[in-house]
């Protein structure tokens, strides 16, 4: 299978990538067919140029184009920076959450109450 997808190049810090068509099954910054534009996001507003006849030829060959370069070709892409800091926090507050929705000791006995009741006495049930 054929994709249509992007490739990094540049620095730390500093990325750009190049839109490429390249087989699914190399690397993403391996082996690639042909280059059919770039993207920078390092600039303010960011750089794209794509060539959309070759887009467009290649989609009709059967390439894929991943979601990323869709979104650059459509111009509703937003590059969101690799933050350690922020991804830190985000886990850190799922956590927290997920303990929050946790039932405690007592919540947790209760329930086992309630199930016993529940079997002890099937007809209440039944009834309701």
């Amino acid at each position: 299978m054929v994709k249509i997808r992007l490739t990094k190049t540049g620095r730390k810090n500093a990325p750009s990538y190049r839109i490429v068509v390249a087989d699914a099954r190399s690397p993403r910054d391996g082996k690639f067919i042909e280059v059919i534009g770039f993207y920078n996001p390092s600039h303010n507003p960011t750089l794209s140029k794509i060539d959309k006849e070759k887009y467009e030829d290649w989609i009709k060959k059967g390439a894929q184009p991943t979601e990323a370069v869709k979104q650059i070709v459509e111009g509703t892409y937003k590059f969101v920076p690799y933050d350690p800091k922020a991804i830190a926090a985000k886990k850190e507050q799922a956590k927290a959450d997920a303990e929050a929705k946790a039932p405690t000791g007592e919540k947790l006995e209760e329930e086992k109450k309630e199930k016993e009741e529940g079997e002890k006495n099937p007809e209440d049930k039944e009834s309701k």
